[in-house]
């Protein structure tokens, strides 16, 4: 059978597919044919969380096509995770993709927000409204498997906790900087694994923290 196509979006001011080669490397490296790994550019990398769901829908229906596939799988670093899940939450991307993995991603916000331009740099200040739409609701679908993935050393994500997702299999990998998880062997390890089982192939060290339902710790 062949494994699910793999959409990989990069974070604020990233200029893929350069930043994201080496999680594509490791996935093909693993058996993931090259045509059923791509990789997204935005057009305006420090843009609106909005204006880049639309790019990844567009990404994400190209691939389809490409492969046949009724669905994807998603995975995201940083300030993509919040464009990915605007996409799934308000765009329809919940009938589209089956897992998504979030790597860093400020689900409530950042303070290190402040040193951020453009709208996304904006968008990713705690209580902004554009999170707080984004976390208001019914949060998650639950047709879509989530994984959070985060780094106790992230000097981007402040404060840590907000890498944490509701509703996602949520696990804490010692110690890759911020943009070393897209290219760390214990994420890539937890990543493959949820790809190709779901939560119930997600290893994860003993503190791992599967389907929080609220922000603490």
């Amino acid at each position: 059978m062949d494994l699910v196509p793999v959409l990989l979006v990069p974070g604020w001011g990233d200029h893929a597919p350069a930043n994201l080669s080496p999680m594509r490397d490791r996935l093909v490296g693993a058996g993931w044919p090259e045509s059923r790994v791509s990789a997204l550019a935005f057009e305006d990398p420090v843009g609106s969380n909005e204006a880049h769901a639309l790019e990844i829908a567009r990404a994400v229906q190209i691939l389809q096509s490409l492969t046949g596939e009724d669905r994807v799988d998603v995975v995201a670093h940083s300030m993509g995770g919040l464009a990915v899940r605007q996409y799934i939450q308000f765009e329809g991307g919940h009938e589209n993709v089956r897992r998504a993995v979030f790597l860093g991603t400020p689900h409530r916000g950042t303070v290190a927000a402040i040193l951020a331009w453009g709208e996304g740099g904006r968008q990713m200040a705690p209580g902004s409204e554009f999170l707080n739409r984004l976390n208001d609701g019914d949060g998650f679908p639950e047709q879509v498997e989530a994984l959070a993935l985060r780094t106790p050393v992230d000097l981007r994500v402040i404060p840590g906790s907000s890498a944490m997702l509701p509703g996602a299999w949520n696990v804490e990998v010692c110690c890759p900087t911020h943009n070393g998880l897209v290219d760390d062997e214990r994420v890539f390890t937890e990543v493959r694994h949820f790809l190709l089982h779901g939560a119930e192939g997600v290893e994860g060290p003993d503190d791992s923290i599967p389907l929080r339902t609220d922000w603490s710790r």
